[in-house]
């Protein structure tokens, strides 16, 4: 691998001789594979090791075609760098009971999905994306998840102001060098220079400074990169501490798992995956936890928009517990928001650029009800409450690339595709044929066959 020379020099001086010895023959091997189970959706059977800091991550032997897997499209699992399932181990050991989180800098949602299988029971996660695409991405990952506890956001970090203690948790994955994703991105190589660092330094403590206010007093910060400079790691770190009134948290880690301490000062927590040391990609976390004590704010009961009686009591019958649930109308849709959270969701609703939240059910169209694919995605779903149809492989690759499909014999309506015990969506059998409701937008673009 062809590296800056700067990059090299810099590296050199802060890893020394050794490490860095190390380090630079592991960047000459083949990156690890390794996939996140969703145990809510406990379908997919991914046979490898399993990932030390991250009991749900496995190391795969070889990187198969996730494309060509319909469980992969259903949300069974996540692929995911096993450095960065560490930030599991953060909820594990520091979060002990429901919490509102945020994870700010969330795309594509591999710590968005994380955060939505190891948060406590009865917390809420508000995601959040400020680039269009990427975060229709996030919404997608978010949604083939199926928490229902879960808001997804397209905005900027500053327009967090409005929302003062609002939140327990944040995580700042922060938009940085990169230097950790050399051996998986070319481009990450070729675009690194000094001006880079620098330019990536000043704006993750602009974003930490707009969303600051946020964290309540008592509540914890993760800060997170996949870089290796001090200047991004360490002194962020650091200036979190002094400039805006933090604590460092120190975890527990096991010497096994080849974590590097900090490089700058063996006082200061932070943890460093490098490869060479650790099974993953370049990774920097640290936890820092708010001066002060306060609860979180509590949102005033909203105001929502209720929904037909007879078309609630049939949407209520397709979720498992409905009592959990308030059901409302969002435009032409009907929603189900988790009733413990309803109020801070259409707080946000009110404020920010929401894309999706909670379970929406149903769109009303010339006075019926489609059943929405978020529905088919969600843990909420009683599948029961709709004739189910299983499907092979071939028929579920056919039905996510949104061809037409007919099922002789099935009844007319409504039908829940089951394959291999997952629900992957809805289709309308009208009798010698079945409209595909797979958003076209998520379609496999290629050929199922040639997959």
């Amino acid at each position: 691998m062809n590296l800056n020379d700067n990059f090299e020099a810099r590296t050199l001086s802060l890893f020394g001789n050794e490490r860095y010895e190390r380090f630079a023959t592991a960047l000459n091997e083949e990156p690890v594979v390794s996939v996140r189970l969703n145990d809510r959706k406990p379908f997919a059977t991914l046979c490898g090791e399993p990932v030390p800091w991250a009991p749900e991550g496995r190391y795969l032997p070889a990187r198969p075609a996730f494309t060509a897997d319909p469980l992969f499209h259903a949300g069974c699992y996540y692929v995911q760098e096993a450095s960065s399932m560490f930030l599991g181990q953060v909820v594990r050991q520091l979060v002990n009971g429901p919490v509102r989180a945020l994870d700010l800098c969330a795309a594509p949602g591999g710590k968005t999905t994380h955060l939505l299988q190891s948060l406590p029971a009865g917390s809420l996660l508000v995601s959040n994306e400020p680039m269009p695409l990427r975060a229709q991405v996030l919404a997608e990952n978010v949604i083939k998840w199926g928490a229902a506890a879960a808001v997804v956001t397209k905005n900027e970090p500053a327009d967090f102001a409005p929302f003062k203690n609002f939140f327990d948790l944040i995580v700042v994955d922060a938009p940085c060098s990169g230097e950790g994703m050399f051996r998986k991105d070319s481009f990450a190589v070729e675009q690194w220079s000094e001006s880079v660092v620098k330019q990536c330094a000043a704006r993750q403590k602009e974003i930490l400074a707009d969303v600051w206010g946020c964290l309540r007093p008592g509540g914890l910060l993760v800060y997170s990169t996949c870089t290796f400079n001090a200047a991004e790691d360490e002194e962020c770190v650091q200036w979190i501490a002094s400039e805006l009134g933090a604590e460092p948290v120190a975890l527990q880690v096991d010497s096994a798992w080849g974590i590097t301490p900090s490089l700058t000062d063996s006082a200061l927590p932070v943890y460093r995956f490098i490869p060479g040391f650790t099974r993953g990609e370049g990774f920097f976390l640290a936890v820092l936890r708010k001066e002060g004590s306060v609860p979180v704010v509590q949102p005033r009961p909203a105001k929502m928009q209720p929904v037909a009686a007879k078309m609630k009591a049939e949407v209520a019958g397709w979720l498992k517990v409905p009592a959990d649930f308030d059901i409302i109308m969002q435009g032409e849709n009907i929603t189900a928001l988790p009733r413990e959270h309803s109020a801070a969701m259409v707080a946000l609703q009110q404020k920010l650029r929401v894309l999706h939240a909670g379970v929406p059910l149903a769109t009303v169209k010339n006075n019926k009800l489609l059943p929405l694919h978020t529905l088919a995605m969600s843990e909420a779903l009683e599948r029961d409450a709709f004739n189910c149809v299983a499907v092979e492989r071939e028929q579920a690759l056919a039905y996510l690339h949104r061809e037409a499909l007919a099922f002789p014999g099935a009844p007319v309506g409504h039908l829940l595709l089951i394959y291999d015990g997952a629900p992957i969506g809805f289709v309308k059998n009208v009798g010698n044929r079945a409209n595909n409701l797979y958003p076209a937008e998520w379609r496999i673009r290629k050929n199922p066959m040639e997959l």
